[in-house]
């Protein structure tokens, strides 16, 4: 699957623990666009599966 990561936004977590501080390695990518269009399930799943570092990322970023 080709997904540029640039090209996500409007993206919501599930999972995330505070208790897991500063690694949420339970976190995970639930709803996002990608390109003006919201993704599939599948779309989320590679990027959950396939880029983890960038939902890790994301998710410390929407927190703080």
């Amino acid at each position: 699957m080709n997904i540029d990561i640039k090209k996500i936004d409007n993206m919501e977590f599930e999972g995330v623990d505070f208790k897991d501080y500063p690694d949420f390695v339970d976190a995970f990518l639930v709803a996002a666009d990608y390109d003006g269009k919201e993704m599939t399930e599948e779309q989320i799943d590679y990027i959950n599966d396939e880029h983890y570092d960038f939902v890790n990322e994301q998710v410390y970023d929407s927190i703080f």
